[in-house]
């Protein structure tokens, strides 16, 4: 367990370039500041999820009914496994630890999937037909890879719970593979962040997405008023915004390709094409190129507690051209001592 509580946040001490954190390096817009600002000045003593709930089911063209806000994302994972308590549950890795972690902290039976490591495909022939609950990233953390929807889609049966973490996608310039409006799949749940895309780290803004009856049964595992005031607000005002994630999925895809090919010219490591905010990184034979970035002031995701990965596997955030030209010129240092 002390591996799946691993997170980046815990390596990004004060002084490092940040590059362990995959949080797009963003200021909040003027009408985000604005909300932020009126809810802070409101003094009505307990929060309000109604009209955020409402915006956020409009957003998807979904009944309110079907929405459940999160104090953050990661919340769901916990109230699943908390509130369902499947029998059999699937983690499909390398994946974010969070599912598998409050899966086992219920005492829940999990099995592990691998993803192949030539490009990090989802195979949802390897899930075991019994799995009543199944988790799976799209995009993938820490792969990066994005599956198409109708490929996540097949994971679903009556009878099964499906949870499709799509933390990351509207860093994507590929939301059509989302399946957020399919209402039409048994058991679907989609869990989505305002945290990544909005530089919301702190605020702890998500919200998922159930059938009506498997939505009430996770609310009823709440404590009430879980998710703030100011989270509430990021929430109602963020969700009719499509015009700011689809112009930081556009800046994301170019600083990518910018971090990408920096990585390229480095000799020895190996990439896997990223659909996301971040990168995965392999250099062999190189177990603390950890520590020895830390030690030049950068700070990386060291991704050993990802089932499937090592040691000599890193996760890098997509930041900005300086910030990539500071990383490769401690990078190529690391991989040289």
């Amino acid at each position: 367990m002390t591996d799946l509580r691993l997170h980046g946040d815990r390596l990004a001490h004060r002084g490092l370039l940040d590059f362990a954190v995959n949080v797009w390096p963003t200021e909040p817009s003027p009408a985000l500041q604005v909300a932020l600002r009126a809810a802070l000045a409101d003094r009505r003593p307990y929060p309000d999820p109604g009209p955020a709930r409402e915006a956020i089911a409009r957003r998807h063209d979904r009944p309110p009914e079907e929405v459940v806000l999160l104090n953050g994302a990661c919340e769901a994972f916990w109230l699943i496994a908390q509130a369902l308590r499947p029998r059999h549950a699937v983690c499909v890795h390398p994946a974010f630890t969070e599912p598998e972690a409050a899966l086992r902290a219920a005492r829940v039976r999990v099995t592990r999937v691998m993803r192949p490591a030539n490009d990090w495909r989802l195979q949802p022939h390897a899930v075991p037909a019994d799995a009543d609950l199944v988790v799976v990233g799209n995009p993938n953390n820490p792969t990066g890879n994005l599956d198409a929807d109708v490929t996540v889609a097949a994971l679903a049966r009556h009878g099964r719970v499906l949870v499709v973490d799509e933390s990351f996608i509207e860093l994507t310039e590929h939301p059509e593979h989302s399946l957020a409006q399919r209402r039409d799949l048994p058991g679907l749940v989609v869990v989505r962040s305002l945290t990544k895309l909005w530089g919301l780290a702190g605020l702890r803004a998500g919200y998922l997405l159930a059938p009506p009856d498997l939505a009430a049964a996770l609310d009823d595992h709440r404590q009430p008023w879980s998710v703030n005031t100011l989270a509430l607000a990021a929430l109602k005002t963020c969700a009719p915004d499509r015009t700011t994630p689809a112009a930081i999925a556009r800046a994301v895809s170019t600083a990518r390709e910018d971090l990408t090919a920096r990585l390229s010219a480095l000799p020895g490591l190996r990439t896997w094409p990223s659909t996301a905010n971040f990168v995965l990184v392999e250099v062999p034979g190189r177990a603390g190129v950890t520590n020895r970035l830390a030690a030049s002031g950068i700070a990386v995701r060291p991704a050993h507690s990802f089932p499937g990965l090592g040691d000599d596997h890193i996760r890098l955030a997509v930041l900005r051209p300086a910030d990539h030209a500071q990383l490769l010129r401690a990078l190529k240092l690391a991989v040289s001592t």
